[in-house]
């Protein structure tokens, strides 16, 4: 095998791919049979100056270049073999946010992410105007919102990306998004696969009324869809990557996606009536609808596949970050006793042991708020933990909760969907770091919405590896759809394990979510009375 491989890494037989996520860059290299040969990450966080969430340009290329350094150490230990070229590239990101620039590539703004949730007057016009839900993270969205706020370098803006966006335009020269991430821009217009035309014109003249004139179908990448290409790896490039220059520009890329697309396709979730859960810093659930929805919810969003089919989108801001934190603090625990583990371990030792919690969180309430969340109306971030004083404070009792707590609010976007919508699902699967121990957030979420819930190694090395089938997809010019082409090529035989809904979980769950609900103008009442700046910042 390691001979095989080697001989697919030096004749240019593989597909690289990138994901810049919340809190890891990874990159990761496949072979002609699209299993992993390599994989190389590093790690970063989000920094949280004058009250945005926001990443430097700079981490971005420190944390890409060290990704790839890490990889090609890692081709060399396990293959023997130098890496000096690919034969196909993609790039994926974070969606959303807001990146701004002048004529001259100049960046107008520090990069507002997805996280940021100031643009609440914004994203309430332009539902209106629109007819269809924008959420507060959505690239439109901000844009908004610096006009109505008056910014001064609305004036100068030339044009607009996301970080998936900005990465593959300073690869290449492209300035193009895949459709799956240029929906979380602007909607798609489905029977054009482009940007909706209406919506463009409309917002010209929003624009207008608040004394900016602009057109924003100029300042917008053009769209493409899986399968296409997308520009080539220029020699500036090739040393943004590798500044050793043994990386030889020249290959070709596919349309750059934002990490749910990613997501879709490391699951296999590009079909009707298929979806997915992922979890991370941030948690949201996608799934492909079989035709449109009846009405306009805030809780949904409207976005794509990168094949660009109908996705109803729940996207929640704050995801297992706090449960991190209590990971954390139990670890310092840990050590202060002497006895030291390492945080697989660790958090292992707490999620078995929500196992044997009280169903229904025992009287536990707890409130994963880092950042504001949309959903249930929150601007801001405060993380609370409250509880009945007959509630029995156990360990299982309270990880139970925390990870009710990580689902909580997905799950009402989940029962909009479900209920108000009647979507039916034929199978939902999950991935990404809070179901890495086996069986524990898998049944829980299985619960939560009432679906079966399947995990395995259908997700590969996550997103980056998602990315890296993409790029391999288009490389190969195959005449299949995105949807047959992963059934046939990518995943036949594919294990999974399956997690039914357990009676006793969905009715916990359920008198959780009352809780949850009822006690939401407590978490209100942390926002109106605990400021920031009484213990100096968030984050």
């Amino acid at each position: 095998m390691t001979t095989d491989a080697a001989a697919a890494i030096t004749g240019g037989r593989t597909a690289l791919g990138i994901e810049l996520g919340s809190t890891r860059i990874k990159a990761v290299l496949i072979g002609p049979d699209h299993a992993p040969l390599a994989v190389g990450s590093s790690d970063w966080e989000n920094q949280l100056v004058d009250r945005r969430w926001t990443y430097s340009l700079d981490a971005v290329w420190t944390g890409v270049r060290q990704s790839v350094a890490a990889l090609t150490d890692d081709v060399r230990r396990r293959h023997g073999v130098e890496l000096a070229g690919v034969g196909a590239l993609g790039v994926s990101a974070m969606m959303h946010g807001y990146l701004a620039f002048d004529a001259d590539g100049a960046l107008l703004t520090p990069f507002r992410t997805w996280r940021n949730t100031d643009t609440g007057r914004a994203a309430e016009r332009l539902s209106a105007e629109f007819g269809c839900n924008i959420p507060h993270r959505w690239s439109v969205a901000h844009l908004y919102q610096a006009i109505l706020d008056g910014e001064e370098h609305v004036g100068r803006l030339d044009h607009l990306t996301t970080l998936a966006g900005y990465v593959h335009w300073q690869l290449t020269g492209e300035k193009v998004l895949g459709v799956g991430d240029a929906s979380g821009m602007l909607p798609i217009d489905a029977s054009t696969g482009r940007y909706d035309a209406r919506m463009l014109a409309r917002f010209d003249e929003l624009a207008a009324e608040a004394g900016v004139e602009l057109t924003l179908a100029g300042l917008l990448p053009s769209v493409a869809v899986a399968g296409r290409r997308a520009g080539t790896l220029s020699a500036e490039g090739a040393a943004l990557l590798d500044p050793s220059g043994r990386l030889r520009p020249g290959v070709p890329l596919c349309p750059p996606e934002g990490d749910a697309g990613t997501g879709m396709v490391a699951t296999n979730s590009v079909a009707p009536r298929t979806g997915n859960v992922s979890a991370g810093t941030s948690i949201f659930a996608m799934v492909v609808l079989e035709h449109g929805l009846a009405g306009v919810h805030r809780e949904l969003d409207l976005v794509t596949t990168p094949a660009g089919d109908p996705v109803a989108m729940v996207h929640c801001n704050n995801g297992a970050s706090e449960l991190e934190a209590w990971a954390g603090l139990f670890a310092q625990f840990a050590r202060a006793l002497g006895a030291e583990a390492d945080p697989a371990t660790v958090f292992h030792t707490l999620f078995t042991a929500a196992l044997g919690g009280a169903s229904d969180g025992g009287g536990m309430l707890a409130y994963n708020y880092l950042s504001g969340e949309p959903i249930t109306g929150i601007e801001e971030g405060r993380p609370l933990f409250l509880r009945t004083p007959d509630s029995r404070l156990d360990l299982g009792t309270f990880m139970r909760t925390h990870l009710f707590s990580s689902l909580a609010t997905l799950r009402i976007g989940m029962d909009v969907l479900q209920k108000a919508e009647g979507v039916r699902l034929d199978r939902m699967f999950a991935h990404g770091g809070l179901f890495k121990t086996a069986g524990v957030a898998q049944r829980f979420l299985a619960a939560a919405i009432d679906t079966p819930v399947s995990v395995g190694d259908v997700a590969g090395e996550g997103g980056a590896w998602g990315m890296a089938v993409l790029a391999a997809f288009a490389a190969g010019d195959s005449d299949q759809g995105l949807a047959d082409y992963l059934d046939t090529t990518v995943f036949p035989g594919a294990s999974l394990q399956t997690a039914e809904p357990d009676p006793a979980d969905v009715a916990g769950f359920e008198a959780f979510m009352q809780r949850f609900v009822a006690a939401l103008p407590v978490e209100r009442a942390a926002v109106d009375h605990l400021s920031p700046a009484q213990r100096g910042g968030i984050g």
